[in-house]
């Protein structure tokens, strides 16, 4: 077993009972030491595993709790995210699905979801909002694709905005790409102020999803594109009431690590699209496009530099390495969906 792989175990895997296996580590002692050096020691890494896997069983979170969580998580953990991924902080398109230039799989996302939203063959947008922006990199590649165009990115991270504006900088697009502070349920922006509200990973993070539609719907122009592209969980078959426990098991513990209130299907945020007066609704499951992603992730977590840097990012970023797994293993058993939405604001 290679030394890759110990830390990779030592991080994210538990044993059958939910305790850390340390068992046939036949490079324990050498792990040790590395991982001493650098202030941490394999207790303390299991420990703060524990911790993860344990937190799952605490009290819900309130709406307030979920926001004050997101900020805090990706204030802690987008450095890291970009130090190994760079700028895009979501999913990457796997078409084929060997390629291994895993950053412009995510590069080619964000042109891919655009050619399938039909924004290509129109007139290019001018105004754009990239809601849930995170370090901006859609915005910034946005307003380079099409000339013209500003973008103005929200998120609820301190670190996020000022990062996103600091890179704005650093490649010359300060002038047409800015970031803030906003809540999404509650945007700081004009009724009809855009042609395309972009949202990219961000929806799932939304605990009224009735108003983060009604929101997407209020700032986009008439004639104006929505894109919504979101974690979802499976469409229930006619009859189904809800989940199975299974399901709702591994997606509760997916919220604990990421922040997520309840889950929601493609196919309930269509109906609230058609609820809004949305036209032109056009949906999609891109599950198996992006699922080499998060065996991609995992793997990139396999050596020291990702450890440390894991571990000095705190407790929460840790919680969401071990999620890594249950998102695996929620795509797979089918119960998560990647889901594309796209609509436009009907013609006053």
């Amino acid at each position: 077993m290679t030394t890759r792989l110990h830390l990779f175990r030592l991080i994210l895997l538990t044993g059958s009972r939910g305790v850390l296996s340390f068992t046939k580590l036949s490079r324990a002692n050498s792990v040790q030491t590395r991982a001493s050096n650098s202030g941490t020691s394999l207790f303390g890494v299991r420990s703060a595993v524990r911790r993860a896997r344990d937190s799952v069983l605490s009290r819900e979170r309130t709406d307030e709790d979920l926001k004050d969580g997101i900020a805090f998580f990706y204030d802690r953990s987008s450095k890291l995210w970009e130090d190994v991924w760079g700028e895009h902080m979501h999913h990457g398109y796997y078409i084929p699905e060997d390629r291994t230039d895993h950053i412009q799989a995510q590069i080619d996302l964000i042109d891919e979801v655009l050619k399938w939203a039909g924004v290509d063959e129109g007139k290019p947008p001018k105004r754009v909002v990239d809601v849930g922006c995170g370090i901006g990199g859609s915005s910034r590649h946005i307003v380079r694709k099409y000339e013209g165009s500003t973008a103005q990115g929200i998120t609820l991270s301190p670190y996020q905005a000022n990062r996103g504006n600091e890179l704005a900088r650093e490649q010359g697009v300060s002038d047409k790409a800015s970031f803030q502070v906003a809540d999404a349920l509650n945007m700081p922006f004009d009724d009809s102020a855009f042609d395309l509200v972009w949202s990219l990973e961000s929806g799932e993070h939304m605990p009224d999803k009735a108003k983060f539609v009604n929101e997407l719907m209020r700032v986009a122009a008439p004639g104006g594109r929505i894109i919504i592209v979101t974690w979802c969980h499976r469409d229930l078959e006619r009859g189904e009431p809800s989940l199975s426990k299974k399901e709702e098991k591994i997606l509760a513990k997916i919220n604990r690590a990421y922040y997520l209130p309840k889950w929601c299907s493609v196919d309930d945020y269509t109906k609230l699209l058609e609820k809004e007066g949305a036209v032109n609704i056009k949906r999609e499951d891109w599950s198996y496009i992006i699922a080499p992603f998060w065996k991609a992730v995992i793997k990139s977590s396999l050596n020291l530099k990702s450890v440390v840097g894991l571990l000095k990012s705190g407790f929460s970023t840790i919680r969401g390495a071990y999620a890594m797994l249950l998102m695996l293993k929620g795509f797979n058993s089918g119960v998560i969906k990647f889901g594309l939405i796209t609509c436009t604001k009907k013609e006053e």
